[in-house]
């Protein structure tokens, strides 16, 4: 199992690696330089979803984007090496085509030996232990396709839903739980792939569910509704003629998550050294108008429900911790005083919130925090609310740089929030920073 424990990508990558060398060595090019070839290539091929884990392998199905992966590492390693060679060494130059040519031949033969081999590990017993969600007709076609073709990796160990069709007994595999269960009955089998077949159980359920597994190290695949129709595209997987959907694996699974946070530490150090200046302006001014104690603190909900305290500067001093706590928006308030206003309007006041990201408690880009009590509020009104607390809370987020904060609607909120934490990437962070800033002097105040 260990061989095939982190996907096909090992083994497939080894035999680009070793195609890459071989087609050096047989044009008697194989230098040092070439690693930087070797780069580009695996790079590129890696972009292009070469490596990812897949079902059905298909040395064919990949001859179209490795054909124009090694063009553009022919493209790009040409730039690279001449930046490296001096002029007078013009003569020398690889023959980047042939090179190309030989490198896409040479790999399609190595992955299909490879594929040859992990079908055959699969077939004799290396396979991911799956659950699938729905037992009616489709679902036990689902199952029983995966136990009569081992070579797709997926070993069906019994189903989960909440309103069987057939008695137990019918069944080649067991009925394991009720749908609402998946996350449990996953952790307790230790089962790592979910297929979800037609259940019995309404969608919005299934949603609930699925997203609640985000933690878990799971793979989960949707069979769609008008599969009979549906177009297989290169990124989709199938199974014996039956098209399935792989889920995008939850933010903190992705392998660039640990990037965000490094992006974090990096960008609110620098922030607050670069502002405090600024920040102590801010607290004089603060200080001025409205009296001791420049900082509001307040406690608000983050990542997974976890309470913390929240940092700003205080814009006017509310009456009691009653109404700091469920007062929802005092941007017209009577009470806010010139510097308070401005404060609210530019939103300089978060600023200190760049503490709580330095230390872990936020995100630069997160759905917004919100306090405890109408926390308690949204989630029994707006049922996909809870769901933006899978990530961490932001400064900015995609919610807010679309207009919505302030009196704006809860649940376009939360919808957007969950459309962050679905797709989050790193990129989409850049971009609603990029956003963030190019709004941030004309926008109104929370």
């Amino acid at each position: 199992m260990a061989l095939l424990g982190q996907g096909i990508w090992p083994l497939v990558l080894a035999a680009d690696l070793f195609a890459l060398i071989g087609a050096k060595a047989m044009l008697g090019q194989l230098t040092v330089r070439s690693l930087v070839t070797f780069t580009i290539c695996v790079v590129i091929f890696a972009l292009a979803g070469l490596y990812r884990s897949r079902l059905t392998l298909s040395a064919l199905d990949d001859l179209p984007r490795v054909a124009l992966g090694m063009l553009g590492t022919v493209g790009l390693s040409t730039i690279a090496l001449s930046l490296l060679d001096r002029p007078s060494d013009q003569q020398h130059q690889e023959s980047q085509l042939l090179f190309a040519v030989l490198t896409v031949a040479i790999v399609t033969i190595l992955r299909s030996l490879a594929y040859l081999a992990i079908r055959s590990l699969r077939r004799h017993g290396i396979a991911h232990r799956t659950v699938v969600v729905g037992a009616g007709l489709v679902g036990q076609s689902v199952a029983r396709t995966l136990h009569e073709h081992p070579e797709y990796g997926l070993a069906p160990v019994g189903f989960v839903d909440s309103d069987p069709l057939s008695q137990l007994g019918d069944y080649e595999f067991p009925i394991l739980g009720h749908t609402d269960t998946l996350p449990k009955v996953l952790q307790l089998t230790g089962v790592r792939t979910v297929i979800i077949a037609f259940s019995t159980a309404p969608e919005e359920q299934m949603i609930d569910v699925i997203r609640q597994c985000d933690r878990l190290n799971c793979e989960i695949f949707i069979l769609p509704r008008l599969f009979e129709v549906h177009h297989v595209s290169t990124d989709m997987d199938y199974i014996w003629g039956v098209p399935l959907t792989r889920l995008r694996r939850g933010a903190y699974r992705a392998s660039s998550w640990p990037i965000k946070r490094m992006m974090d530490i990096a960008a609110s150090g620098l922030a607050l050294a670069l502002l405090s200046p600024v920040m102590a302006l801010i607290a004089l001014a603060v200080r001025i108008e409205g009296g001791p104690g420049v900082l509001f603190k307040q406690i608000r909900v983050g990542v997974d429900g976890r309470h913390f305290e929240l940092l700003k500067f205080r814009s006017l001093r509310p009456v009691d911790e009653t109404e700091s706590a469920t007062n929802w928006n005092i941007s017209h308030d009577d009470r806010l005083g010139p510097v308070g206003r401005i404060l609210r309007t530019s939103s300089l006041d978060e600023l200190p919130q760049l503490l709580n990201i330095l230390r872990g408690d936020m995100s630069i880009v997160g759905p917004r925090p919100e306090r405890p009590h109408f926390v308690d509020q949204f989630r029994q009104t707006y049922p996909r609310y809870w769901a933006r607390h899978r990530v961490p809370c932001g400064l900015t987020g995609w919610a807010q740089i679309h207009g919505l904060r302030g009196d704006t609607s809860i649940a376009d909120r939360a919808r957007f929030d969950n459309y962050y934490v679905e797709n989050w990437s790193l990129w989409l962070d850049v971009k609603i920073i990029i956003r963030t800033a190019g709004a941030v002097f004309t926008r109104a105040g929370s």
